[in-house]
């Protein structure tokens, strides 16, 4: 049996290693998908400041997260706008608590 050329071992040795690198990037994935939904199931509906269970309120047509234990309100994303669009002058007086001036 002929021995195969250096370029075709390197070629070869190449081939294995890309295939290596993707198979560990492909399991870091699955992993770092399966870490997600692992923590979104444990903070699902829970308050980020102290732990508790959010209750789904309506406010002006819009359901909001509320926790009842440090009363604490969390809008998802569009939220805010849907319900400042429903009051004039809502987002300017939350802008104003941000601004430097």
């Amino acid at each position: 049996m002929k021995k195969p050329s250096e370029t075709e071992e390197e070629y070869f040795a190449r081939e294995e290693a890309a295939r290596l690198q993707r198979s560990a990037v492909e399991k870091n994935r699955a992993i770092e998908a399966e870490e997600r939904e692992r923590l979104k199931k444990l903070h699902y509906m829970r308050c980020p400041k102290c732990g508790m269970e959010l209750r789904e309120i309506a406010f002006k047509g819009v359901k909001i997260d509320r926790c009842f234990n440090c009363h604490g309100t969390w809008l998802d994303h569009g939220e805010l706008e849907r319900v400042a669009g429903k009051e004039p002058g809502f987002l300017d007086r939350i802008a104003a608590v941000f601004r430097h001036d």
